[in-house]
């Protein structure tokens, strides 16, 4: 059933978080197809933005968008359970509208954990993301921590990409932790069974 919000999938009922790049229909991860974006036209989605650390007037607007991408509020990750907007936020904005978010906390002693992050659809290639993870990277960098971490489902494809792209490596993979989570194995982008958490990291120097 797609969530209030987001437009139905053009090959399904499911939620489309994504739009197709020639006729622009909406399409859930399970129907979109992967494509090959130069820097040219990359560059050539440039809007202005500006990040700031989330404030309190944010917050029911952040947590309606963070159920319109996953549906649900908590997230497993690294063995523990995290409310998504119990944590601290950057964002990034245009004329008071959000475009993109980043959840994070302080994880063990030496690292900034990634909780969350996602950019409305309409604005992805436009450097947002990468936005919100250098400022969360000066965060990290302030309280001296010497590293960000991030998780990922083993059929995340484009988010694979993009924090390998931005000098994340795989460090760790969780078997199945995905799959028990859900309580069901389900199909995800490109129907690769949705099954084990993908652990990243990247060093602050």
């Amino acid at each position: 059933m797609v969530k209030s919000g987001f437009p139905s999938c053009h090959g399904c009922d499911g939620n489309a978080e994504f739009r197709c790049t020639i006729c622009d229909k909406p399409l859930c991860g399970r129907h979109s197809k992967f494509r090959v974006i130069c820097s040219t036209c990359i560059k050539s989605k440039n809007f202005t933005y500006s990040i700031r650390s989330a404030r309190c007037k944010d917050v029911e607007i952040l947590k309606d968008l963070v159920l319109l991408f996953w549906g649900d509020l908590e997230q497993q990750m690294f063995g523990k359970r995290y409310i998504v907007t119990d944590t601290p936020a950057i964002v990034a904005i245009q004329d008071e509208e959000i475009l993109g978010f980043l959840f994070y906390t302080i994880f063990e002693e030496e690292s900034v954990l990634i909780v969350a992050l996602g950019v409305r659809p309409q604005y992805q290639g436009g450097g947002i993301g990468q936005a919100l993870i250098d400022a969360v990277e000066e965060f990290a960098r302030s309280e001296q921590k010497s590293r960000l971490l991030v998780v990922t489902s083993n059929d995340d494809l484009p988010a694979l990409a993009f924090y390998q792209s931005l000098g994340f490596q795989i460090f760790e993979v969780a078997p199945d932790v995905v799959e028990e989570k859900l309580g069901e194995q389900v199909l995800g982008i490109g129907n690769i069974p949705v099954r084990d958490e993908l652990r990243l990291r990247r060093t602050i120097k």
